[in-house]
């Protein structure tokens, strides 16, 4: 069943870095997949339990995928501390953006929630 999961996370991987070699080069293949993933999921309105268990199992290890960034960032100081203030405002202005749109997003879904159950009656 594990495996069954992996399979679709690889296969969804596989497709969006095909689209980006041959439509999409801006964006990075992996994300092109996740996309296709999010539409995937959203037409079939629930996640089977492969994938559940597969992404579960992935997200154990989710804090040594964080370590090479840190080691990165610690070899990449001098150029970080150089570009100081255009890195603070970057992050300021995508989370302000995010934060913003998180809460849109999130109005209109308890708005459809709310709104469903009084259709289907």
């Amino acid at each position: 069943m594990l495996l069954r999961g992996l399979t679709w996370l690889v296969l969804f991987q596989l497709l969006g870095t095909a689209i980006n070699h041959l439509f999409l080069p801006v964006l990075p293949g992996p994300i092109i997949g996740l996309l296709l993933l999010l539409g995937y999921l959203v037409v079939r309105g629930e996640v089977s339990e492969p994938l559940n268990l597969a992404a579960g199992s992935l997200l154990r290890y989710l804090p040594l995928l964080l370590v090479p960034p840190a080691v990165g960032v610690m070899v990449y100081a001098g150029a970080i501390a150089a570009d100081f203030w255009a890195i603070v405002g970057a992050l300021t202005l995508s989370l302000v953006l995010s934060v913003a749109l998180t809460g849109v997003l999130m109005q209109r879904l308890a708005r459809r929630h709310v709104a469903a159950p009084e259709d289907s009656q």
